[in-house]
């Protein structure tokens, strides 16, 4: 099984993007087959785009608070 430990969301020039860290377990053993893998995609999805834009208004409010 993939399992997420990590998600990032950033603007770029390219639009919203989204970087996840994941790693891999064997269902079976328990064992980790790899671990901090990453991928990274562009959000194109208007409802995935507005999620990620909330969470960014989020840390910007954390920002503002400093």
């Amino acid at each position: 099984m993939k399992n997420a430990t990590s998600a990032t969301v950033f603007r770029d020039a390219v639009g919203m993007r989204m970087s996840v860290t994941y790693s891999e377990v064997d269902d079976t053993t328990g064992e980790i087959i790899s671990d901090n893998n990453r991928i990274t995609k562009v959000l194109v999805d208007h409802d995935n785009v507005s999620k990620a834009e909330a969470i960014v208004q989020v840390a910007q409010s954390f920002i503002d608070s400093l």
